[in-house]
């Protein structure tokens, strides 16, 4: 078993309201540099989801990420389910299960067009070493990507732009970790594979918003690297490279004008910022910028669930308690390692345990989340919480939140890889 380091407590006591821009510290070991969270003005928090389901598996299975179609949300299930479930986004009502990947469904997500056949779709990649294209109307995949007799378990995939390439990270194997490329229209073997991009399990793939052919690519290896897709030579393919020394479980894009470019998380709950070379802006420990006031509010953040990026709104944070409550934050000074945060939201009761997905439909104004008690919970989301939200000042509202149970995190072994089971 493998221990998370103890935390130090970020105190920050309200004071009246008519400084609302100020708050005061007690922390007798208080760190200048800590970022600080305060409530926004139209702070608000909700107590109880609007829908709800639960995997169609009786079983243990968590809901390990979310996806849209244009009627349904797609969930992926973990071990020993590995089912992808739909449900109807008007009801949550479960109207349909894919199959998954038979040893293991590691990553879903939703795309707009593949193999010059513009339909919204589902692609996930798994542990048999495959990606797949799923047609629900057929109950099964429609287009299936492998690679016979060199088959390395996938830990992620993603979809260019243009939908003519795709691309699937592996685990390590041996000395090698390898991304591996396909042209979505011959999927029996693969177009080119880059082997020293990363030297670990890659746990993330994402082609750029702008740049059909640029990858950002994250590993356990502490690196992120951003590579051109359609380069046969890997000397040539890799564009920038950021060291972070510490094991990336998630990265992706920004899109808001917020100083920074990319985000990244770890497994021991850091976050950083990256400019487009690659430049490490910030990091800090996500769960530092906490709020706590005996009289008005208590957030006190235990992980990082995930972040929303759109060019419409704000760049998102959520972050979890142990509980299963959901908070949002939002920062908009990316690139500064100090620049405070602002708690927008928060969504409690609603999870019997760690909030393992979260998916955030702009379009329905529907937070869905999922966690380790299989649940998919459908939350509203509150007006002030949809645009701009950069505030820092605070006005107060007196409902509590819940205080978190300090945890340590455990690792397990789950599926041959290392995840985090927090």
């Amino acid at each position: 078993m493998r221990r998370r380091p103890g935390r130090s407590v970020i105190t920050c006591c309200l004071a009246t309201a008519s400084v609302s821009n100020h708050c005061l510290f007690q922390n007798f070991n208080h760190n200048p540099m800590d970022a600080v969270l305060v409530p926004s003005p139209s702070f608000s928090t909700t107590s109880a989801p609007v829908k709800l389901a639960s995997l169609s598996s009786n079983s243990q299975a968590y809901v390990i990420s979310i996806a849209p179609l244009p009627t349904f949300y797609a969930t992926s299930a973990s071990a020993p389910s590995n089912t992808i479930d739909l449900f109807d986004k008007n009801t949550l009502l479960g109207v349909q299960t894919l199959p998954g990947h038979e040893t293991g469904t590691t990553s879903l997500r939703s795309i707009e067009s593949i193999a010059n056949v513009s339909r919204p779709c589902l692609i996930s990649s798994g542990l048999d070493g495959s990606i797949q294209v799923w047609d629900e109307r057929a109950n099964s995949y429609s287009i299936k990507m492998t690679n016979l007799g060199q088959a390395r378990a996938l830990l992620c995939c993603d979809v260019s732009q243009d939908g003519l390439t795709v691309a699937g990270g592996t685990q390590l194997q041996g000395e090698d970790a390898h991304i591996v490329y396909w042209d979505p229209r011959q999927p029996a073997a693969p177009l080119r594979t880059h082997s020293s991009t990363h030297s670990d399990d890659v746990t993330v793939l994402r082609f750029s918003p702008d740049a059909s052919n640029i990858l950002l690519s994250a590993s356990t290896d502490g690196l992120i690297s951003t590579s051109t897709a359609n380069e046969d030579d890997e000397d040539e393919a890799v564009v920038h490279v950021g060291a972070w020394n510490t094991s990336v479980s998630q990265a992706d894009w920004i899109h808001s004008p917020s100083g920074a470019r990319i985000w990244a998380s770890s497994d021991m709950e850091t976050f950083s910022t990256w400019s487009d070379e690659l430049d490490l802006l910030q990091t800090q420990d996500i769960r530092a910028p906490s709020l706590h006031n005996h009289a008005q509010h208590e957030w006190l953040t235990d992980y990082l669930i995930s972040c929303h990026s759109s060019s419409t709104s704000d760049f998102k944070v959520f972050v979890g308690s142990n509980q299963g409550d959901v908070a949002l934050l939002t920062n908009p000074n990316l690139a500064v390692p100090a620049a405070p945060w602002s708690l927008c939201s928060t969504w409690t009761t609603g999870h019997t345990g760690i909030v393992r997905s979260l998916l955030w439909d702009e379009q329905n104004e529907l937070l869905l989340t999922g966690g380790e008690d299989g649940k998919i919970n459908a939350w509203k989301i509150p007006a002030s919480s949809t645009g701009q939200t950069t505030d820092t000042a605070m006005d107060l509202d007196p409902s509590p939140l819940r205080k978190r149970e300090k945890r340590d995190m455990d690792w397990e072994d789950e599926h041959e890889g290392k995840r985090a089971r927090r």
